[in-house]
């Protein structure tokens, strides 16, 4: 036998122990009706995390937990689907367009795709609600971390109005905070306020003033001289939250505006269901990363937003598809905002195909937009699904929960352009897990069962 295969053939056999040792189970029960809206908030079964730091709830926009008052209609399956490519489309277009520049790539060093986004804020699905100013006016806003500016609502009409706020400090245009904006910088009000504008795939556009206030995240926790943005002027908004929060990577963020205070570390755990409540932290947990899978974070050269990781393999059934970790070697980015998993083809096509020899006992059902692997549950009230891990760099073993895996009675995964693509490991595979971003020490963490 060759080097090469003996070589892989070692690196599976060690990737089956991790799997053994994660204590990983070979099938899971599925309730159907989790896949279903629901009209009433269940009560939390939040495991909190053990932080000194500040936490929040978070909840999806669209469910009976939101805060967000919307009589829109929810958007459909397949509307979600296609604002979902668009959201992945945009990071791997940043990547490959890249590709000709050294580095370009996730790394281990100090490395980055922008801030803007590639889509519209209706790809974006956890809020939060925080307070703003003196006095204080509560601020429902979508969290990502592939955003760095802050912004909120300020225009007629708004709940938030810098003018009627005593703690509000617009920023001048020779402000390092302002010069820090880069590409989101968007010169000088004759006043000689800075001004920033964020410009979406789709159209979409906020522009305003630029400063700082006092921002409260509980009662006990709060921000002096947050710098955000004061939209005055906005173009395709059909979105009811008041703004958005940016937990990025670069200078502008929340994350990095509170790093003296919370040591440049948050988490969060995304609910099971949008019927439910999650969290989200400032600050690493108290404990360290015990009860934590962890990996090292990956970073881009080109921009300091997005955070990454590297996969090594992913099991079906408590068994590791056998597909070499050098399939994996483009990374993968870990996004708040991306709902459906992107892997290589290569790792696609065998993980597919071992997952439905597990899903024999159900009819197949047609591809639902760019779903391909999916079923028919129809009359079941539970499904019996095999179990899904992700194996990642270091021996990080990741179980995914039940929800994690079916999305729309479909195998929530899809794959790339090419094996040269960059992945992304989306927002269902991330539910119930408490995700550690502890970006002073470049590393990720997995916490199962936290809410």
């Amino acid at each position: 036998m060759a080097a090469v295969p003996q070589l892989l053939l070692l690196l599976l056999c060690s990737y089956h122990a991790l799997i053994a040792s994660a204590d990983v189970q070979s099938h899971k029960i599925l309730a159907t009706s989790s896949q279903k809206p629901q009209a009433v908030c269940s009560e939390p079964t939040v495991s909190p995390p053990s932080t000194s730091g500040a936490t929040v709830a978070l909840n999806h926009r669209q469910g009976p937990c939101s805060p967000v008052v919307s009589s829109e209609k929810k958007p459909t399956l397949g509307e979600l689907l296609r604002r979902d490519q668009l959201r992945a489309g945009y990071v791997q277009r940043k990547f490959s367009n890249d590709k000709h520049r050294a580095n370009s790539g996730l790394q281990s060093s100090e490395v980055t795709v922008p801030t803007t986004l590639g889509s519209s804020l209706d790809t974006l699905e956890y809020v939060i609600t925080v307070e703003l100013g003196s006095p204080a006016v509560k601020q429902t806003m979508i969290i990502d971390t592939g955003s760095d500016v802050s912004w909120v609502h300020s225009s007629s009409g708004s709940p938030f109005d810098p003018a009627k706020s005593s703690t509000y400090v617009p920023l001048s245009c020779g402000a390092p905070a302002c010069t820090q904006l880069g590409g989101e910088g968007n010169g000088c009000a004759k006043n000689g306020q800075c001004q920033y504008m964020v410009m979406y795939g789709d159209g979409s556009n906020t522009t305003g003033g630029y400063g700082s206030d006092k921002l409260a995240l509980t009662a006990s926790e709060t921000v002096d001289r947050f710098q955000f943005g004061s939209s005055q002027v906005e173009e395709g908004f059909r979105d009811k939250t008041d703004g958005l929060m940016g937990l990025g990577g670069d200078t502008p963020s929340l994350v990095s505006q509170t790093a003296a205070t919370y040591g440049k570390a948050f988490s969060y755990c995304l609910p099971p269901t949008t019927s439910s409540s999650g969290f989200l932290t400032l600050g690493a947990p108290s404990g360290g990363t015990s009860g934590f899978a962890t990996t090292g974070m990956l970073r881009s050269q080109q921009t300091r937003t997005f955070y990454g990781a590297l996969l090594q393999g992913i099991s079906v059934g408590g068994k590791l598809v056998g597909v070499s970790p050098s399939v994996f070697s483009a990374g993968s980015v870990m996004d708040s905002g991306t709902i459906i998993t992107r892997l290589p083809p290569t790792a696609y096509k065998a993980f597919s195909s071992a997952f439905k020899e597990g899903m024999k006992q159900y009819p197949p059902a047609p591809a639902r937009g760019f779903l391909d692997t999916c079923f028919d549950f129809d009359g079941q009230d539970n499904v019996t699904i095999p179990s899904v891990a992700l194996v990642f760099d270091g021996g990080a073993v990741v179980d995914l929960d039940a929800n994690g895996i079916i999305y729309g009675s479909c195998l929530a995964f899809t794959a790339t352009d090419d094996d040269g693509t960059i992945g992304i490991i989306g927002n269902v595979q991330q539910r119930t897990l408490e995700v550690l971003y502890d970006v002073g020490k470049s590393v990720l963490g997995f916490r199962a069962n936290a809410c």
